[in-house]
């Protein structure tokens, strides 16, 4: 593990994982939709919202999928890691009040590269609301001459 408790490339080994939880609030996405501009009235209207096939409003799914970034930020591989790219799949939608899990599993290294790739998935409960994978350029291990000059 590096000094800001992430992890190096050769620390990760497939079937790692580990998660972050989250209950989403009406002020996180409020704050969510000030800071991205993304105002549809199915994040914010209720009356509109009732008139769409999610019967209230939601959470912007992107909202949701920011806290599998939040995971590989801090958790695994943690700072330094740096998003290469992200797929994902909306599978149902989150509301004001919703519990968020989000977890990362280590599906592939390639140390060489300095590349890892994550399945990445958030759940309510053990029901998956958005899937995805996750690919990312992970520190090496500092060498000893390296951690003495910096």
């Amino acid at each position: 593990m590096n000094e800001y408790d992430g992890y190096y490339i050769d620390d990760l080994q497939p079937g790692m994982s580990a998660m972050f939880g989250k209950t989403i609030t009406d002020a996180d996405i409020l704050m969510f939709s000030g800071v991205s501009g993304d105002t549809n009235p199915v994040h914010l209207d209720e009356e509109f919202a009732s008139s769409t096939a999610f019967e209230g409003r939601i959470a912007h799914g992107i909202l949701i999928a920011s806290l599998i970034s939040t995971v590989l930020g801090t958790r695994m591989p943690g700072p330094g890691a740096v998003y290469i790219s992200q797929t994902l799949q909306f599978k149902a939608p989150v509301r004001a009040g919703d519990t968020v899990r989000a977890k990362v599993t280590v599906s592939d290294v390639d140390v060489e590269k300095r590349r890892a790739t994550f399945e990445t998935a958030c759940y309510i409960g053990d029901r998956a609301v958005v899937m995805g994978e996750a690919k990312l350029l992970v520190q090496r291990r500092p060498q000893p001459a390296e951690a003495a000059a910096g």
